[in-house]
């Protein structure tokens, strides 16, 4: 089960890596307009739902208790993004724009707490044979 959660964030990490593809591909679109972010935010409701089966199945893997926390954090943060869409909509020219600047540095701590989660599962789905390796002897000057 923890191969299949470290397996899952990885998943996380590739939506959201795309997601970031997705909001270039619509900003830098010949005419951008709403229909041009469609991609990005149908995926943005995606990466929510792997985020809640992340933290899901972190439970149910019985993972350490500040992993599952961080990957109920994905989860947050992916709600906040929505937030931040709709209040920087709601506020005109410059303010909007200044606010809705904060979507692109959420998306980022998002990718930092995805790669720690995925690093950290990774080390916890290990044999433990791999985990406590022993140390080579230091070798004897003659």
């Amino acid at each position: 089960m923890r191969r299949f959660f470290a397996g899952l964030a990885a998943l996380q990490m590739l939506a959201v890596v795309t997601q970031f593809f997705l909001a270039a591909s619509g900003a830098f679109d010949t005419a951008p307009n709403d229909e041009s972010f469609q991609p990005h935010r149908a995926l943005g409701g995606g990466i929510v739902l792997i985020a809640v089966l992340v933290t899901v199945v972190a439970a149910i893997a019985r993972m350490p208790g500040r992993l599952i926390g961080m990957s109920g954090l994905v989860a947050g943060l992916a709600v906040v993004q929505f937030v931040i869409k709709g209040i920087a909509t709601a506020l005109d020219g410059t303010a909007g724009g200044l606010v809705f600047g904060l979507h692109a540095v959420n998306g980022l701590a998002i990718v930092a707490v995805t790669g720690t989660i995925i690093r950290q599962a990774r080390q916890l789905s290990r044999p433990a044979t791999q985990l406590s390796k022993p140390a080579t002897p230091a070798r004897q000057a003659p």
